[in-house]
């Protein structure tokens, strides 16, 4: 059923919502609806400045009835969960991560390569031998 009502959801954003608060790279990255199918928790990732993000889940919240309205006409059950979209920021703090990690491998690799130690590869032999 979340799926179901993820593919809906999906659809309605990038091709039936008009809103230009509502950015193009707008994604419906889960759902999570109760057991009792009440309530659809509709996480989103917007892709974009603060200020974009925060206009465009003005959008979506204002568009939140005409959502729900389609996922109800496209749902084969008696009820239909009530919609609420949050903003997802795992993506964000993803990339906030990747991005600190790769800032510290930068800082890393110039100590690392000026502390590698030069290794005699010759074996050692006993005194008077040669190789």
């Amino acid at each position: 059923m979340a799926s179901i009502v993820r593919n809906i959801v999906s659809d309605c954003i990038s091709n039936r919502l008009s809103d230009p608060r509502i950015e193009s790279m707008t994604s419906v990255t889960r759902v999570e609806i109760t057991g009792d199918l009440q309530i659809a928790r509709i996480f989103v990732s917007v892709m974009g400045t603060d200020a974009q993000v925060r206009t465009t889940m003005a959008g979506l919240k204002n568009a939140r009835g005409r959502i729900q309205r389609a996922v109800a006409q496209n749902l084969q059950t008696r009820v239909c969960p009530e919609l609420r979209i949050e903003l997802d920021e795992s993506f964000k703090k993803a990339a906030e991560i990747i991005q600190i990690i790769n800032e510290s491998v930068r800082d890393l690799d110039p100590k690392v390569e000026g502390d590698e130690e030069i290794v005699d590869e010759t074996p050692d032999l006993p005194d008077g031998a040669t190789a």
